[in-house]
Formats: C-alpha cells, structure tokens, sequence
C-alpha cells in the first residue's frame, strides 16, 4: 500500500546526502548553463536558486516558462530520488505549471516539497519565489518509482 505525505515532523529523505555532492550532479547538465544551484537540503524540502538573465529570459525580455518548468523539475525530481531505496530511481511521468508573475531580472529560488510519497509513484509541490518571496511560478511534479536508473556515465550494457 502507497503511503502519502511523511507524517508531520518526519523526512521523506531515505539517502543522505549534501548540497556539495546534488550540485557536483549538475556537471555537464541543463542545470549548469542555467546556473541552477542547490542551496538548502532541510528535513522535507529541498531549495535552489537561478539567475533571471539572458540565460533564462525569453525573447521580451522576461523569466521563460520553461527554464520556470527545468528548475521546478531539477528540484522535484532530485529530491524524488533521495525519497527511495537504494537501487531505485524516478522518472518524471507529469508535470505542471502556473506563471504568476513576471521577472526581469535577479534570481529566483524553488523550494520542492512532497505532497504524495509512495511505493510507485510520488508527487512534489514546487514554489518557485522571486528576491522578495512573491510566488512567481507553482509547479506539481509526478514521478514513477522505478526498479533501477542507470547514472549517466555508467558503460552500456
């Protein structure tokens, strides 16, 4: 039977781990040029910031939607992994996004909290705020609970 959200007071987290090691995993990533970096690993959240400039501004001049969507996945399917068993992985399978304000400029930060951990599959709330804590984006991750992921530079098979 799936469980949902972690009782009040516990961590969904089964690995542990350090903002060190989540932000050595962005290395030659999408989150890199981006400029995403994990900035808090609390109890049941996870937090990251990103700049608001040329690398994530659409054409007028805006944050893009998208790289909204890329941070609240980075954080929601990161911390999806360190919520399983060792030998298991996530896989994104839905998510969405709400834009509610407009930046130009300064950074955002994303803050992934669970609202469904199970067996086979979770849900991640994402908060994406600007410098001054107004919401800007909120997101909803799904992921499938899968049997193994293999890391990227492993050998094929």
């Amino acid at each position: 039977m799936d469980q949902t959200a972690p009782a009040a007071g516990a961590s969904p987290f089964r690995r542990s781990s350090s903002l060190e090691s989540l932000n050595a995993l962005s290395r030659d990533t999408a989150m890199e040029p981006l400029g995403i970096v994990f900035t808090e690993l609390g109890r049941d959240h996870l937090s990251a910031t990103m700049p608001v400039d040329a690398r994530t501004h659409q054409p007028y001049g805006l944050l893009h939607g998208g790289a909204s969507v890329l941070l609240a996945e980075t954080l929601g399917s990161t911390a999806a992994m360190l919520s399983v068993e060792e030998g298991q992985g996530c896989v994104g399978i839905e998510i969405n996004a709400n834009h509610l304000r407009a930046v130009r400029d300064g950074h955002v930060t994303g803050t992934a909290r669970p609202l469904h951990v199970g067996r086979s599959t979770q849900v991640w709330e994402i908060r994406i705020v600007d410098a001054a804590g107004r919401l800007v984006c909120i997101s909803r991750l799904t992921v499938a609970v899968i049997s193994r992921v293999p890391r990227r530079d492993a050998p094929p098979a």
